[in-house]
């Protein structure tokens, strides 16, 4: 009799920067002898076009991965609802997709019968920490995957001790150093905008207390490794890196690297071989090795930048005098910022008009900008 392979679920993010990644880890578990399914939040937004078509790819390229997409929600959060706050858009409409994951879990447990086949373990996108609520029910062991880095990671963990009840928010701190295990010390003004909210905001008490259920699964996958990272995974690793709990315990899952997941064809990349290669790609292929600063800030426009913005990272790149590849998608609009817009990739714009005067051309000998 044929041995069934165990199943290992994937629940991945809904942008598509979070999305790929997890389809290249995907290839790893295959490797190593697991089944793939993916449970995926059905696109609410029909401005996502690059994670619709990035979905589409990988159907076709990868055939042993089934994609199941959750039946859709009535009345699903609206970004409009959430002020056109994206991230909390994200924590609502997760948090609403638990039913529906837990009838595609269960339907898969039936399916496997007898319990020797069982779904062996979810691995959920590192925001989604509300599913959690699903695999505990169910009791399926569940892992967090990170295509961010590991300092990324240490510092959403430590978050909610960082910041004391009672004590200046961290808008009040403004550049005051933070000091986080693992991590060199960095101005609260640098953390990503939701923290530095009023701390009665929704947005801010959200982000907390999704940030606080950090250590509940069984393990944390990061998409690094350790020689690039060495000191910020041994203060993850270290059992005293969090602080004891209202419980009186204090729990650090294990932390696994996983990288680097390099894109290849099918993974939502758009590259295949039948194609040709890409400018950026055959500029690269030019260039001497480990000489090229590369600048990509992901794909979803609430992370754009401000024209000022562009501006200063333009200088930065000049007076350097490095050789760089930046990606640049178009700025953030001073006005009139359209919520329903904030993942739509094809709004064209004039680099010359918003990079610094001749930058273009005084850099063509060593840079390379390409438009998202």
């Amino acid at each position: 009799m044929q041995a069934i392979k165990k199943t290992i679920v994937l629940y991945p993010g809904l942008f598509v920067s979070h999305f790929v990644p997890m389809m290249q880890l995907a290839d790893v578990l295959l490797e190593e002898g697991y089944a793939v399914a993916v449970a995926l939040i059905d696109l609410t937004m029909d401005q996502d076009v690059t994670l619709a078509a990035a979905v589409d790819r990988v159907a076709s390229a990868k055939p042993s991965v089934t994609i199941h997409r959750l039946p859709r929600i009535q009345n699903p959060p609206a970004i409009t609802d959430c002020g056109g706050d994206a991230l909390l858009w994200y924590f609502k409409t997760v948090k609403r997709y638990n039913d529906p994951l837990r009838e595609f879990l269960c339907s898969l447990q039936q399916q496997q019968q007898p319990a020797r086949s069982v779904v062996h373990a979810v691995i959920l996108d590192g925001p989604s920490a509300d599913a959690l609520d699903v695999t505990k029910e169910l009791g399926i062991p569940a892992y967090t995957f990170y295509a961010t880095n590991a300092s990324a990671v240490a510092v959403f963990l430590q978050l909610p001790w960082t910041h004391a009840e009672g004590q200046p928010s961290f808008k009040e701190l403004g550049d005051t150093p933070l000091s986080i295990s693992g991590v060199p010390p960095m101005p609260a003004s640098y953390l990503m905008p939701p923290m530095l909210d009023d701390p009665a905001s929704e947005t801010y008490k959200t982000m907390m207390r999704v940030s606080r259920r950090n250590p509940e699964p069984e393990g944390i996958l990061v998409n690094t490794f350790a020689s690039l990272e060495g000191r910020v995974l041994r203060a993850l690793r270290d059992p005293l890196f969090l602080p004891i709990g209202d419980d009186g315990c204090r729990r650090m899952p294990p932390v696994y690297c996983v990288g680097p997941l390099v894109v290849g064809a099918g993974d939502g990349d758009g590259v295949g071989e039948a194609k040709e290669k890409h400018e950026c790609l055959a500029w690269l292929d030019e260039q001497p090795e480990r000489s090229v600063v590369f600048l990509c800030f992901g794909s979803l426009g609430a992370a754009a930048h401000s024209e000022e913005q562009l501006k200063e990272i333009a200088v930065g790149l000049e007076r350097s005098g490095h050789r760089f590849l930046w990606v640049v998608r178009a700025p953030l609009p001073t006005e009139g910022v359209d919520p329903e817009r904030l993942f739509d990739p094809r709004t064209d714009f004039d680099l010359c008009a918003v990079l610094p005067a001749g930058f273009l051309e005084r850099t063509r000998a060593r840079g390379l900008v390409v438009k998202l």
